[in-house]
């Protein structure tokens, strides 16, 4: 049985940095990892990416064994000749992987096990000991104050409303009648204590896109300096959501994680962190239309906690 060839114990960004520099600036290269991980197949032989990619079995043969010596994909017999098979990690991070490629300079912006990078902090390496690290990954079907949601089954064809009025609508389902300007620096979109989360009330904060940012969310679309996430787990909170309108790229939550790990360490406590994406907004709104309404923004705030 094929052993993964990459190790699932370690850092996953230390794994995504690793992959990043070995596939460089080499179009070959990156073109033979893309083919290896598109699609089902497990396995690809080296004919069968010489049609995909166009390059030369001599081609083919160098990028693959630079990659399998690596430990980015595995080198096998298959159907009688060389053949390279997925790794499961990278096969998870594959897009991620391919979007630093196109902008490189962002990588050096990825915290790592070693270096965890905090805006407004020094880069001194930081160990962080695992037995210290409490984090968990949640979705708006983990939050009660969101339950009605877990009722919404498949996605609505709702057209999407903007984010102050997103905004309003989920003050209203927590009962959070405070105020909350927008201004370029703040370090959330909202706060507060009264979101309930596996039965107990976690002081959240957090940071909303509405459908006036077009394309997927990434880190460095997030703030004028592509710190908003950063800035957000400044927060004095233990709980941690980032919403949009569209498509989160996986490398929000990747981000969300690690600053997860280090405010977890130096609070002390478990921390919570984790996206609502277009197809969770639509069925949050969904489930609480009356919150998102033209008629419910001007009734009074009241608390609801299903």
């Amino acid at each position: 049985m094929p052993v993964g060839v990459t190790d699932v114990r370690s850092n996953p960004n230390d794994q995504i940095r690793h992959a990043v520099k070995v596939l460089g600036k080499s179009k070959s290269r990156i073109a033979v990892f893309d083919e290896v991980y598109r699609g089902k197949k497990r396995i690809k032989t080296v004919i069968e990416l010489m049609n995909a990619t166009g390059l030369s079995r001599k081609r083919v043969l160098v990028e693959g064994k630079t990659l399998a010596d690596n430990g980015i994909v595995g080198q096998v017999r298959h159907k009688d000749m060389t053949g390279y098979e997925k790794d499961k990690f990278y096969g998870s991070y594959k897009a991620r992987i391919l979007e630093f490629t196109k902008r490189p300079h962002e990588l050096e912006k990825l915290p790592t096990k070693i270096t965890p990078r905090i805006t407004g902090m020094s880069n001194v390496p930081i160990y962080l000991p695992r037995q210290m690290i409490q984090t968990r990954q949640i979705t708006v079907d983990d939050i009660d104050s969101f339950s009605r949601v877990r009722k919404i089954k498949n996605v609505p064809n709702i057209a999407p409303i903007s984010e102050k009025s997103f905004k309003a609508g989920i003050q209203r389902i927590v009962g959070e009648s405070g105020t909350f300007p927008d201004w370029g620096g703040e370090g959330n979109d909202l706060y507060t204590t009264r979101v309930k989360v596996f039965g107990r009330r976690i002081p959240t904060a957090f940071a909303f896109k509405g459908p006036g940012l077009r394309g997927k969310l990434t880190p460095t679309r997030m703030g004028k300096n592509g710190d908003q996430i950063h800035r957000l787990f400044m927060t004095s909170a233990e709980a941690f959501i980032v919403q949009h309108a569209g498509q989160v790229a996986e490398s929000v939550p990747g981000l969300m994680g690690e600053l997860a790990k280090a405010k977890s360490v130096s609070d002390g406590k478990q921390i919570l962190y984790g996206i609502i994406d277009g197809d969770d907004t639509k069925r949050l709104i969904a489930a609480y239309d009356h919150a998102f309404t033209g008629t419910a923004r001007r009734k009074a705030v009241r608390p609801r906690t299903g």
